[in-house]
Parts: C-alpha cells; sequence; structure tokens
C-alpha cells in the first residue's frame, strides 16, 4: 500500500506491506478553535485553584508578568497578554505600576523589536519591559530545595507584591510538559539554580546519558519536573495564565488560576489535544515533523524524535523524514555533534547545561539505542551521519534500508508505525 509522508512544502511516497502496518497514528480531531477573547473570558471568570484575579490584587500592588522569550512567541502573548493587562488595569493597577519581565534563563537577550513582537505593539509602548539576567548578582537566594537545587531567582520579581506566569503548555523533551513552573525556572533563575536542576535530565553516574525518567509526557516521577515545581512554590506567583495551541497555531484552551493546579490541568488537556492511544510499539516507525516549517531545520524537525521513539521497541529503526532546508540551525546546536566520544560530550554537558547542547546529546543517545535513518536533501548527508543517523534521499530507499536490516534480525513478523504528524502526536500505550 502507498504512504504519503509530509516533507517540507511537499511529501515523500513509500509502498510498504500492508500486513506489516501496526498503525497509522494521526493527532486528535478536535472542536473549532475558539476565539482568544472568549477563551481569556472563561479562563479568568473560572480561575482553576485561586479565587478570581479581583480577589487577589490590589489597587496599589506592584505587578510583575513573567512572560516567555522570542523562542516561545508561538504562544501568541501579543494577543492574549493585552486582554490580562487591561484586566489589571479594571481593578485599579495603572500601567505605572505593571512590569514584564522577559524569561530567557540562559538564553540569549531580545532585541527590542523581539520585545514588541512577543508582547505586541501596544503593550510595548505602555509597559516596562525587562530582560531577566541570571547571573548571581541580579539574583536574590531563597533557600534550597529537598533535591540539593540552590534557588537564586530574579531581584526584580522578588521586589513585586503580586507575579503572574505567562506561557505556552506543550509536550517538553525532558520537563514532560512546559509551561506553568518552566517561567520561573529556567524563566527568572540563576545560573546556579538552572545547572542544578537541568543536570537531573542526565543520569547520577557519569555515562550514564539521558536519565530515562525525565521525558516527554511525564512530570510524576519526573525528579527534574518535580524539583521545577518545588522552586516555583519558593516563589508561589499569585497566579498563572498559560495558553495551548493547536497545530495550526490556533488557541485550543487558556489555562488559568494557580500555578500548579492550572498547570497540571493543561497537561490534561494537552494530552486531549495530542494523545493517541497506542495499539503495541513497533520495531520500526516511520514520523515527520509535519512537513514545513516543522522540519526546516534539525533542531525543529527532530521534536517528532521523542514521540517517534515513544511508538518503538528497543533496539528498534527509526525513519525520520525531515527535509531541513537550514540543517545545522541553530549553530550552538550543530556545533554539539563536533564529539567523537558520547562520555566526554555527557562530561560537557553537565558541566555546562544549555538546551541545545542537551538536545544534540540526546539525539546521540538514541542513535545507540535505535537505528535511525534520515530521510533528507542529499546536501545534508554528512551533517545527517555526525548525529548518528543513516541518511537516504527518498522515503523509498530508507524503508529498503530498514527492510534490509530487519531481515538481517531475523524479523520476519515485524511492524510498522506510521506518525505523519510526529510533533503534534503523543503515543501513549492503551491500558
Amino acid at each position: 500500500m502507498e504512504y504519503r509522508i509530509p516533507y517540507g512544502k511537499g511529501e515523500q511516497v513509500v509502498d510498504l506491506p500492508e500486513a506489516h502496518v501496526a498503525q497509522v497514528l494521526l493527532p486528535p480531531t478536535i472542536d473549532q478553535p475558539h476565539t482568544v477573547e472568549e477563551l481569556m473570558e472563561e479562563a479568568l471568570a473560572h480561575p482553576i485553584g485561586t479565587p478570581l484575579l479581583e480577589e487577589l490584587i490590589s489597587a496599589n500592588d506592584k505587578v510583575v508578568l513573567i512572560v516567555s522569550d522570542i523562542t516561545r512567541a508561538w504562544a501568541r502573548f501579543d494577543l492574549f497578554l493585552p486582554i490580562l493587562a487591561d484586566k489589571l488595569n479594571q481593578l485599579g493597577v495603572p500601567d505605572e505600576n505593571v512590569s514584564v519581565i522577559i524569561a530567557t534563563g540562559k538564553h540569549r537577550l531580545n532585541t527590542d523589536e523581539e520585545k514588541e513582537e512577543i508582547i505586541g505593539s501596544d503593550l510595548f509602548r505602555r509597559l516596562r519591559v525587562y530582560d531577566h539576567d541570571p547571573s548571581t548578582d541580579a539574583c536574590e537566594f531563597l533557600g534550597t530545595t529537598k533535591r540539593g537545587t540552590p534557588v537564586w531567582i530574579n531581584k526584580q520579581v522578588m521586589a513585586a507584591d503580586k507575579v503572574i506566569l505567562t506561557g505556552g503548555l506543550s509536550p517538553h523533551i525532558y520537563a514532560g510538559f512546559g509551561g506553568g513552573r518552566k517561567s520561573v525556572i529556567p524563566g527568572v533563575a540563576g545560573v546556579e539554580t538552572i545547572n542544578h536542576n537541568h543536570n537531573m535530565a542526565l543520569t547520577d553516574e557519569i555515562g550514564g546519558g539521558v536519565n530515562p525518567e525525565t521525558c516527554i509526557m511525564r512530570h510524576e516521577g519526573n525528579r527534574l519536573s518535580e524539583d521545577m515545581c518545588e522552586v516555583a512554590s519558593f516563589l508561589n506567583p499569585c497566579f498563572m495564565v498559560n495558553s495551548i495551541m493547536d497545530a495550526e497555531g490556533n488557541f485550543y484552551k487558556i489555562m488559568a488560576g494557580h500555578w500548579y493546579d492550572a498547570w497540571l490541568q493543561g497537561t490534561k488537556e494537552v494530552m486531549k489535544l495530542q494523545g493517541v492511544p497506542l495499539k503495541e510499539k513497533s520495531d520500526a516507525v516511520i514520523v515527520s515533523g509535519g512537513g514545513y516549517p516543522r522540519d526546516i531545520s534539525l533542531y525543529q524537525g527532530m521534536k517528532c524524535y521523542a514521540p517517534g521513539a515513544a511508538a518503538l521497541k528497543e533496539g528498534g529503526i527509526l525513519i525520520a523524514v525531515l527535509r531541513c532546508q537550514d540543517m545545522t540551525e541553530p549553530q550552538a546546536f550543530f556545533d554539539s555533534f563536533r564529539y567523537r566520544d558520547l562520555k566526554q560530550m555527557e562530561m560537557d554537558v553537565r558541566e555546562d547545561f544549555t538546551v541545545p547542547f542537551y538536545v544534540a546529546f540526546y539525539m546521540c543517545c538514541l542513535a545507540q539505542h535505535f537505528t535511525i535513518i534520515l530521510v533528507t536533501e542529499p546536501e545534508n548527508f554528512a551533517n545527517a551521519k555526525m548525529t548518528g543517523a543513516t541518511p537516504a534521499a527518498t522515503l523509498q530507499e530508507a524503508w529498503k534500508l530498514a527492510e534490509k536490516k530487519l531481515k538481517e534480525q531475523g524479523k520476519e513478523n515485524y511492524t510498522i508505525n506510521i506518525m505523519p504528524y510526529g510533533g503534534d502526536t503523543l503515543p501513549v500505550i492503551m491500558n
């Protein structure tokens, strides 16, 4: 049977033995999206785990809104944040008492143009906007978590009477889910806090690689996420507003209320949006990022790797279908593949944890557990090999390589799972 898989602005085609295809996993069908105005009205009128904002905010309060940086602009702060700011005005809080802290974590600073893009032109003119500074001098020490994380938080945030977290809630490769407490850490936390917490994404012993319990879709038993929650509890923000977006960039839900309770409910909404029952893990998985722009680079496209691996048996074959016209962007990510010694790479990740560095390390670890075949443009082949993948120009060519490997392994009754929109599909084992 012929299967068509998104690839860049086009598609790749492959003929597969239909009897071996266990399942084609597609994102769930959802209701027509609501307007941001409708969702914000509903969310603010029925906050989760807290009283209404009018019972939490006084007219003379100095309020800080924590907003994600330009890498999370997809959360569309420019559309929902003005509604929140107007609500504060209605409660008697003037614009001069409201400031915005861009939660950069350890990311670079944002330009004025990016700040305006994040929060919208109107709010950029109305409110004071600052980038977070993670240096120790710019942070205040609040104590230590039970897992030993020193809690350093931005002094400007600590000086506020009320702190409101805002962000986007989506699956996350090692925190289980983004949003909520991630506005605090790494968002407005100090370097020491971020490094200590993020190293929990690795095993305790050097050489163990990625911690299997710090993974996508998992927050209970995920020590990194649980530590994030404890760090956030030191700050104890008074309110949270998080958007959940569908694959087309429409608002699906807005979660508002207590920084933990509303976030936790939001993780369940994400699973309703993206979770798909998985009948069985398979010997081979064909997964696509969903085409352009999700596969514009390997850094963006690899977001389908973790969902694909979740549908794959240990030692199986992962065929990733990613055009990657900007294969090596960002450079900080692709430069991380310079290592030939995985243990040394791990030691350096532990020394100075950054998300691009970790993502590259994660991909190298996956290549140790699975056979990875990357369908991409021929000019990307040399770079694909650096990541531990075997490159192929077409999906049909990739399948021939996979079929040969399966025969070598003696797997005559092999199974295949297909995920055309892997970046928006979360496989969940039934039962």
